[in-house]
């Protein structure tokens, strides 16, 4: 089974917010608990496309299996958001190709630097970003969940 990848439409809304609160779930972080949010999903034209950055779906078997977006912080760092993939999708190696293809769109579009943002606790996540070259900057406790900041340098990163 493979993974296509491809620009978010309108249509995505409900299947990206549902995608989310599972993928949330799964890992234990809940609303309220400080780290939680989903303000930005009514809003990933403005936020992500609109401002420069991305936001990719991935379809495998006719259905919604991974997202992530690119959300500028400023004219040289791009943050990858709501990097997640459903668990009946987990381990065919999907959130590393939509790590990829972020990587790639965000060299594209002229970005030097990656940031992100995961959870100790997430560790599929962190196993991810640490293949794919990532470097930890720091750790914050945000309520019960210690928070990872990393970051990746693109100037190796070719765009596709």
């Amino acid at each position: 089974m493979s993974l296509r990848i491809r620009r978010y439409r309108w249509s995505d809304l409900d299947g990206i917010y549902a995608l989310h609160q599972i993928c949330l779930a799964q890992v234990g972080i809940v609303p309220g608990d400080g780290v939680y949010y989903d303000d930005d999903f009514p809003r990933i034209h403005q936020i992500y496309l609109s401002s420069g950055g991305e936001f990719l779906v991935g379809e495998a078997d006719s259905r919604l299996a991974a997202m992530g977006g690119l959300r500028p912080l400023d004219v040289h760092t791009v943050e990858v958001c709501r990097l997640r993939v459903h668990p009946d999708f987990q381990r065919r190696g999907f959130g590393a190709q939509m790590l990829q293809a972020l990587e790639g769109r965000a060299a594209m579009l002229g970005f030097a630097k990656l940031r992100g943002d995961t959870t100790i606790n997430q560790d599929a996540a962190l196993a991810l970003y640490e293949r794919q070259g990532w470097r930890e900057l720091s750790r914050q406790q945000v309520g019960d969940h210690t928070v990872i900041y990393g970051e990746k340098d693109l100037t190796s990163v070719l765009a596709p």
